[in-house]
């Protein structure tokens, strides 16, 4: 009896070509500090440019989601990514900021491409396979470190006008690459009858808020650090934009390839268990992280004693590390959920929710760029991440409390080993 190896193929193929995606979504947090430089950009408008494609990228995941369980994940990604290959070229001529911005929309595109795998790759394995199966997909986050690595070589080599017609044959040729690579299954289109007001309907699911709410932290969070990260070691720690970027990559990648593991400890240990650890890690590396360069005078007995406190960039980086890790967990956690109780509409409802974490990593470089202008505190934007773990926790705690504490009442599958722990 043969083995059908048409998964594999296709979770191998759909994993490389949402990296590429996935590094050209991110491509402004390396090419939008020549560009800042160039155009003498504030910190806010700084954030404006880099959330940009991010805008666009999370307002598409709903349609996208949808039209992959009407049409297939196939023709859909493939066409996705040929679409965005000419916008990416043209950045190479922008010259004003609104240029950016425009052409940031259009680029954005390319990260739409989550809900559109999501869905393609988790209906080709079973309930006991697709949590690692949407791990090792979700694992082509690490196109943000991707970026981090190739970037600033090819600026260095081919100015920075350069990066976008690299990235724009990338883009071809993956799209190529993927389509030959993979395969359609009509059985797939569940809800191809279903029309966009009943697919919506997840809406009224308390459920499908509380999962947007926990992305836009974990994958929010994410996209928004990666950002905002190279940027932040060259003017905290004044590291050249190569240093820079490649410090930034010990959050990126973790935060990228770890997700497959996280969807192996949700299919061990239940999406809830898992989610709930994330958030406390995250909470307590925020507070952190928060901390600012404090320097005081001390007055003692032998007079006036200075002292600095504040966290150098290898124990900065080494807490980034571990945010990576945990947030990588947590992404692939949130989608568990999401497989579990939607299976049967999982388009659409991994859209809504990937809307959600792309509006955070939207928001949140636009707001870290306001409170750095306004207070002049680089750590305010984990102030910033912190208060919002805090939600997080808050939220988890009174949602699932009845469900351990009911005699009566029905755990959700996912959640079930951490109820019975309780």
């Amino acid at each position: 009896m043969s083995t059908d190896r048409r998964p594999i193929a296709v979770l191998a193929s759909s994993t490389f070509a949402f990296t590429i995606c996935f590094a050209i979504w991110m491509m402004f947090a390396v090419l939008g500090i020549p560009i800042k430089s160039k155009l003498g950009l504030n910190e806010t408008e700084f954030g404006l440019l880099v959330a940009t494609p991010v805008l666009s990228g999370a307002l598409v995941r709903v349609p996208l989601g949808i039209w992959t369980d009407r049409y297939g994940g196939r023709i859909v990604f493939f066409t996705l990514m040929l679409a965005c290959a000419l916008p990416i070229w043209l950045i190479s001529y922008a010259t004003q900021y609104w240029h950016f911005l425009v052409l940031g929309l259009f680029v954005g595109l390319a990260g739409g491409s989550f809900s559109v795998g999501t869905p393609y790759v988790a209906r080709w394995f079973g309930k006991d396979r697709r949590g690692l199966a949407m791990g090792i997909f979700g694992a082509g986050n690490s196109g943000s470190a991707l970026t981090k690595f190739a970037a600033p070589a090819i600026i260095a080599a081919l100015g920075w006008q350069g990066l976008p017609k690299v990235y724009a044959v990338a883009m071809v040729v993956t799209a190529l690459l993927f389509w030959f690579g993979t395969y359609s299954d009509p059985s797939h289109k569940s809800a191809s009858g279903e029309s966009f007001a009943a697919q919506m309907r997840v809406l009224k699911d308390p459920r499908v808020w509380r999962y947007c709410q926990y992305y836009s932290v974990v994958f929010g969070g994410y996209v928004a650090l990666a950002l905002w990260m190279t940027k932040y070691y060259v003017g905290e720690y004044g590291f050249g934009l190569k240093e820079a970027a490649l410090m930034a990559a010990c959050f990126s990648l973790p935060g990228g390839v770890l997700r497959a593991l996280g969807g192996w400890i949700s299919d061990k240990f239940g999406a809830y268990k898992v989610t709930w650890s994330v958030m406390w890690v995250c909470w307590v590396c925020f507070f952190i992280l928060s901390y600012p360069q404090t320097t005081m005078s001390v007055a003692t007995v032998k007079g006036p004693m200075d002292l600095h406190i504040g966290l150098g960039p290898v124990v900065f980086t080494l807490l980034l590390f571990v945010v990576g890790v945990a947030m990588a967990i947590g992404k692939a956690s949130v989608f568990r959920f999401i497989a579990d109780d939607y299976s049967d509409n999982i388009g659409a409802v991994s859209g809504v929710v990937g809307l959600a974490g792309g509006l955070g990593g939207f928001i949140l470089p636009i707001m870290f760029g306001a409170i750095v202008d306004l207070t002049g505190i680089r750590s305010s934007s984990f102030m910033l991440l912190y208060g919002t773990v805090c939600v997080s926790l808050v939220w988890m705690h009174f949602s699932f409390k009845p469900q351990t504490t009911s005699p009566v009442a029905a755990p959700q599958p996912s959640a079930k080993p951490l109820l019975k722990a309780a």
